[in-house]
């Protein structure tokens, strides 16, 4: 497949929501192809710092590529999960920005195993040098395993059934291409609705799995929280519900406790986020543009005093 031009999405409401300025210090956690990341620099005076986070080898060389020689930006390899352990984070930062999922240089490299419409090694990982691929965690899970992590991530209802097939296959020969994976799914629960691919809530699972999504997401949340300064924002971008429920559950807190009539109420625990605006969704003509905004909720967080 040709690769897809990357199109940052929804930037002029991130620029917008982070409230940019010029002596600021901002941390991007996913640099993706740094489409962001250049728009934030480009508000950014003498005195403003920009700190580039992801955990893909190849966009931490694309990055050192553009922008090693300017003194304002900071790389480092690595998850936003930790972002709290880098030193130039704990100074305080004035915004943090999170795009959630998979960049378009991931998804149209068929090696890098992302998708389901190319042929290519059964992959997945963010960063290729850690943890077991997709191919590998279906090799060695039970079907037990498998189905648990196709409905926990990807909300699979016919996780069970497709487990099965993918043991029973396995049995034969080894799973180690996405196509075939793919094909798989497709024999085992038949054609979905007319645009969505039977394969493709199997993948966002095995995706989210193999890299630990969702619990990098819920650290590096609580990372950003306590890295901001007070009256800092916090930009996150997600793309299924998964992500975007725990983004929301996160900015509104903690449910307070019930108590009984007539008793006073509890107090508030102050010091997080509060919601900025409502959520945004990418306009009609950014769709036509970028297709791959269509399924995107940005939420804006601002830290309390």
């Amino acid at each position: 497949m040709p690769a897809q031009e990357h199109i940052p999405v929804m930037l002029a409401e991130v620029l917008a929501g982070l409230g940019v300025r010029a002596d600021g210090t901002y941390l991007d956690g996913t640099y993706g192809r740094g489409g962001h990341a250049a728009a934030i620099l480009q508000l950014l005076g003498p005195h403003g710092s920009l700190l580039l986070l992801d955990r893909d080898p190849e966009a931490i060389a694309a990055a050192r590529a553009r922008f090693t020689h300017d003194a304002r930006v900071q790389i480092r390899h690595g998850s936003f999960a930790a972002l709290a352990e880098w030193d130039a984070a704990q100074a305080r930062l004035d915004g943090v920005l999170l795009d959630l999922g998979v960049s378009s240089p991931q998804l149209d490299q068929a090696v890098r195993g992302f998708s389901f419409m190319a042929d290519g090694p059964l992959d997945m990982r963010m960063d290729p040098t850690q943890g077991l691929s997709a191919a590998e965690f279906l090799a060695q899970a039970d079907a037990e395993e498998i189905a648990a992590a196709l409905w926990r991530y990807g909300e699979e209802r016919m996780s069970r059934r497709i487990a099965q097939a993918i043991v029973q296959a396995r049995a034969k020969q080894p799973l180690t291409r996405t196509l075939q994976l793919a094909q798989l799914v497709q024999r085992a629960i038949g054609r979905r609705k007319p645009g969505k691919h039977a394969a493709t809530r199997t993948f966002q699972a095995l995706r989210l799995h193999v890299n630990g999504e969702l619990d990098a997401l819920r650290q590096g949340l609580d990372a950003a929280s306590t890295c901001l300064k007070p009256g800092g924002r916090l930009a996150v971008i997600s793309f299924h519900s998964l992500e975007d429920r725990l983004v929301k559950q996160f900015i509104r807190g903690p449910d307070l406790p019930r108590v009984a009539r007539g008793l006073p109420a509890p107090t508030p625990v102050l010091g997080g986020l509060r919601a900025v605006g409502r959520k945004h969704f990418a306009s009609a003509e950014e769709v036509t543009r970028n297709p791959r905004a269509r399924s995107a909720v940005l939420r804006i967080a601002e830290k309390r005093a």
